[in-house]
C-alpha cells in the first residue's frame, strides 16, 4: 500500500513531481509551517482579542512557542524523520528561542519603534500593522532563519557506521518515495 506521500506525489503533475521528489524536504518543512503559521494566527488572535488584549506581544510569542512544540513534533517524526540524534530536541528548542525573537522583533519594532498603535494610529491601522509585522513579516524571518539553522544544527544526518555528522556534501540516502517515479 503506498504511503501517503506517494499518494499524493501520484497526483501532482509528471512535470512538477521530479521538483518536489528532489527537494522534498523542503516541501514538507513549509507544510508543516503552513499548519503551525494557522494555528499560530488562531491562538494569537484568540489570546489577543480576549484576556491579552493590552499585551500583543506576549500573545504572540505564547502562540509561537506552541506553534513550535507541535513543529518539533511534526518535523520529528515526518520532515526530518532520517537525521538526527539525542541532543537534537535541546538543539530544537535552543533554535526556536532564538526564532522566536526573531518572529517577535518586526511586532516590537512596529509598535514600540514606529508607534504604529491606538491613539497614534486608529485600531484598525493597529491591527493592520500588527498582523504585517508580526504574522507576516515575523513569521517569514523566523521561518528562513528556522530552516536554515534546524538543516545545519537540529536535524544533522549522521553516519551509522560512526556516528558522526555526514559531510554537508554528501547526498542523502533515498528514503522515499518508493515507488513513484519523477
Amino acid at each position: 500500500m503506498p504511503s501517503p506521500t506517494q499518494r499524493a506525489l501520484a497526483r501532482v503533475p509528471d512535470r512538477l513531481r521530479p521538483f518536489l521528489v528532489r527537494h522534498r524536504k523542503l516541501v514538507k518543512f513549509l507544510l508543516v509551517g503552513g499548519s503551525c503559521f494557522v494555528l499560530t494566527m488562531v491562538v494569537n488572535f484568540t489570546l489577543k482579542l480576549t484576556v491579552l488584549h493590552e499585551k500583543p506581544v506576549v500573545s504572540l510569542t505564547i502562540a509561537t512557542v506552541l506553534a513550535t512544540v507541535v513543529s518539533y513534533v511534526l518535523n520529528r517524526q515526518w520532515s526530518f524523520r532520517t537525521n538526527g540524534r539525542q541532543r537534537e530536541a535541546a538543539l530544537f528548542f535552543v533554535v526556536s528561542g532564538l526564532a522566536v525573537l526573531v518572529n517577535d522583533a518586526p511586532l516590537i519594532v512596529s509598535r514600540y519603534v514606529f508607534d504604529l498603535r491606538e491613539p497614534a494610529v486608529s485600531y484598525s491601522g493597529q491591527e493592520i500593522a500588527d498582523f504585517v509585522s508580526g504574522m507576516i513579516l515575523g513569521t517569514l524571518l523566523a521561518m528562513v532563519f528556522r530552516y536554515w539553522a534546524m538543516k545545519r544544527w537540529v536535524f544533522v544526518r549522521y553516519d551509522t557506521d560512526t556516528d558522526t555528522a555526514a559531510p554537508a556534501g554528501r547526498p542523502e540516502p533515498e528514503t522515499e518515495p518508493q515507488g513513484v517515479r519523477p
